[in-house]
């Protein structure tokens, strides 16, 4: 077997499995008899190792291991469980993803989740947009737009994700989510006093949180790294979309299409909302959608903490900001 992973610092946070686990994970995915003729990590994920595997059939398949149970944080837990339990609430799009054909939590292999999943042909957008003009850019994002509106309109039972826990008001989510990245932050050493802040405000609140009461399906990290394109075509065009990991059932407008999408306005971006539609302007809409870049820009500080990366000063002048415009309407 040709086994090429990515070449990682000890104290990355991501790990490459050994070959004998790899091929030990085909073997019971596929049949002990399964020859894996090759086996290259792909580059460009920031949460789980991600291979592409060659084991002689037409196309490869795509193998994703999870960080060790003992790497995860708190707002990151178990994701891949929750991207295979979410998955036949994606149904209406089952044409644009890749399909999971086998998964495996028992830790008999290895301590880690992983999933074997179809591979999603396609050119990854951030390669894809640079081959077009950036005067046609906004068809992407209108088309981009209309795929986060169609999402959002299928109704899910419960707040939370599919995984687990469930929630059965809102509210209820989003604090847990916010005292969790209160806890990640202050177990990496890292400023929480703003985050917490914004915990106290939507604590004292809850009730402008709670006037949303039909949970919809959330992607979780939909924007241009996890969108495929149709090599070629005479205009951007998305042909599917990856890494729905961290999927739920929520507000729409905590979406993190809809906070990519406000984040630079006055870009190409714009489009977004020609084909989704504009937000409420209604005071207690733009409070909850200030809780929720809350939400969304710690994830961030925690996730520049687990690459190495240094703070970035705009989020976090923007979370200042934030905290400071809470007073509710």
């Amino acid at each position: 077997m040709d086994f090429r992973p990515i070449a990682r610092a000890d104290r990355a946070f991501q790990q490459p499995i050994s070959s004998d686990e790899l091929l030990a994970m085909c073997g019971r995915a596929f049949g002990a008899g399964t020859t894996v003729l090759s086996a290259v990590e792909i580059d460009g994920g920031f949460y789980n190792n991600t291979y592409m595997v060659d084991i002689g059939a037409e196309h490869p398949m795509v193998l994703r291991v999870a960080p060790s149970q003992r790497r995860q944080t708190r707002i990151e837990s178990e994701l891949l469980r929750n991207a295979y339990a979410i998955m036949p609430f994606f149904s209406s799009f089952s044409d644009m993803m890749p399909r999971i054909v086998f998964a495996d939590w028992t830790g008999d292999i290895s301590e880690r989740d992983y999933i074997w999943q179809t591979y999603l042909e396609g050119t990854p957008a951030h390669e894809g947009l640079n081959a077009y003009p950036r005067d046609q850019w906004p068809v992407f994002f209108e088309q981009l737009g209309n795929i986060s509106r169609r999402m959002h309109e299928v109704a899910g039972p419960w707040f939370g994700r599919v995984a687990g826990p469930h929630y059965s008001n809102w509210s209820e989510f989003v604090l847990t989510w916010l005292e969790d990245a209160v806890a990640d932050l202050e177990d990496a050493g890292l400023p929480h006093a703003d985050v917490r802040g914004v915990l106290e405000a939507a604590e004292g609140h809850s009730d402008i949180l709670d006037e949303i009461t039909s949970p919809r399906l959330l992607h979780g990290d939909l924007w241009v790294p996890n969108v495929m394109m149709t090599p070629g075509a005479p205009l951007p065009t998305i042909s599917g979309f990856l890494d729905h990991d961290r999927a739920l059932f929520g507000d729409p407008v905590a979406d993190w299409a809809i906070f990519m999408a406000e984040r630079r306005p006055g870009t190409e971006r714009d489009a977004f909302w020609n084909t989704y539609g504009r937000l409420s302007s209604e005071p207690n809409a733009r409070w909850r959608r200030l809780v929720y870049w809350a939400l969304h820009l710690s994830a961030l500080r925690l996730e520049r903490h687990r690459l190495g990366l240094q703070a970035n000063p705009d989020d976090d002048g923007a979370l200042l900001r934030i905290l400071g415009d809470l007073t509710p309407p």
